[in-house]
């Protein structure tokens, strides 16, 4: 069973990382930007705050509806499609964590 995109997902993803070019205050200064892609349809989204402003890291807040599969009594996204995977945006191309990371480790 695929596991869905999560606040807790990502904080996981962000232990498991830290350290790499696989979070986003590691790979920022090369061009890479925190983002989601839909596997379902290959669509990137840039990770946005609710209002639609570029976030910093990853945030599920502005993720579009239909990605969307549950929200708190504050509306705050908690959970998304199992579809959605957290990664990098840099030259309209998507990067996973992996690929991010060992993309700044060459760079070295």
């Amino acid at each position: 069973m695929a596991r869905l995109m999560t606040v807790q997902q990502l904080a996981r993803e962000n232990r498991a990382y830290a350290g790499s070019g696989g979070v986003s205050r590691n790979n920022r200064g090369y061009g890479f930007r925190p983002a989601f892609i839909d596997t379902d349809t290959g669509i990137i989204y840039l990770s946005c705050n609710c209002e639609g402003s570029p976030a910093p890291f990853h945030c599920l807040d502005g993720l579009p509806e239909e990605l969307v599969l549950e929200r708190n009594a504050q509306g705050q996204v908690t959970a998304a499609k199992p579809s959605v995977v957290a990664g990098f945006e840099r030259d309209g191309r998507f990067y996973s964590r992996e690929q991010a990371a060992r993309s700044l480790a060459s760079q070295d």
